[in-house]
């Protein structure tokens, strides 16, 4: 009975170390859930605003080749997924809402091309034989605009080459701190479509013109260079957004765990305190036999 005491003991010991480490990792994905959530509100509302700019004062007689519509070429999909587990469900449903999508299966295989950010997207593109473009993990949480550049270029390199007609971004949309949803968004070519939808307007309504608009060198290059200053703040944005509904998975993941390991630390203390009752019971019981015994 002894041993078993001993084993409950070092299982209850067990249980209290590993809660430890759940709710330290629990207190520091909350710590870092905060500071994306305001990251990612702020590059939603900056992303916002250069649309305005796009919406209000650029001609819509100015072509440029990131509205170019074309009938042939390749599907280009942007997975983002996180570097690292105990996230929840994340993961799995950024993966999910890609190749469950009517937009992948719809599609052949030499119709479409995958771009990965994040291991777990890699794991799974390569544990199920999905033939990968180009990867990018361990992306630094701080990520300056140079780490966008590096990735965007590799983006916008396959677009003006032609062979991709369509650039879809699949990345979580962080609502709170307990919702979030994987959302699947044309990133190129831009529309007046996409970009109403992205702004919430309608897309019909009476837009604001700033008649007295100067372009310096001119028009067109502002165009040009406000297309790949939008497409770089998309991405960063979406890395944001990706950063803080992963903490707050994890944040959730490890509260559940804790509260896990509290239940079962109860459970084992009642099994303890049982298998102990149950010891001096019988020790007890053992010792009035004996002095019966002595007495006869």
């Amino acid at each position: 009975m002894s041993g078993s005491l001993l084993e409950i003991k070092k299982k209850i010991s067990g249980v209290q170390n590993t809660r430890k480490i759940t709710k330290a990792m629990q207190l520091v994905a909350a710590s870092k859930m905060k500071q994306f959530q305001k990251r990612a509100v702020a590059a939603r509302e900056y992303v916002g605003e250069m649309f305005k700019i796009l919406d209000r004062n650029i001609n819509e007689d100015l072509k440029s080749s990131y509205t170019e519509t074309r009938e042939k070429g390749k599907t280009l999909f942007v997975l983002y997924t996180s570097d690292k587990g105990l996230c929840g469900p994340l993961n799995n449903k950024l993966i999910n809402a890609v190749f469950r999508s009517e937009k992948w299966t719809s599609l052949e295989e030499s119709e479409r091309l995958l771009i990965t950010i994040g291991k777990k997207s890699q794991n799974f593109a390569l544990s199920n034989k999905i033939k990968i473009e180009k990867h990018f993990s361990d992306i630094p949480e701080k990520i300056s605009n140079l780490d966008a550049i590096m990735i965007v270029d590799e983006v916008l390199a396959l677009w003006n080459s032609k062979e991709v007609k369509e650039v879809i971004l699949i990345a979580p949309h962080y609502k709170n701190s307990f919702t979030f949803y994987p959302v699947m968004k044309t990133f190129l070519p831009f529309s007046k479509e996409s970009i109403a939808k992205i702004m919430g307007i309608d897309n019909h309504e009476e837009k604001v013109k700033n008649q007295f608009m100067l372009f310096e060198p001119s028009a067109g290059k502002v165009l040009k260079r406000l297309y790949e200053e939008i497409v770089q703040a998309l991405f960063i944005q979406s890395f944001l957004e990706l950063k803080a509904a992963e903490y707050s998975s994890r944040m959730i993941a490890m509260q559940n765990a804790t509260d896990a390991a509290d239940k079962m630390t109860s459970e084992l203390k009642r099994t303890f305190n049982k298998a102990r009752q149950s010891a001096i019971t019988q020790e007890i019981a053992e010792l009035i036999g004996a002095s019966m015994a002595l007495a006869d």
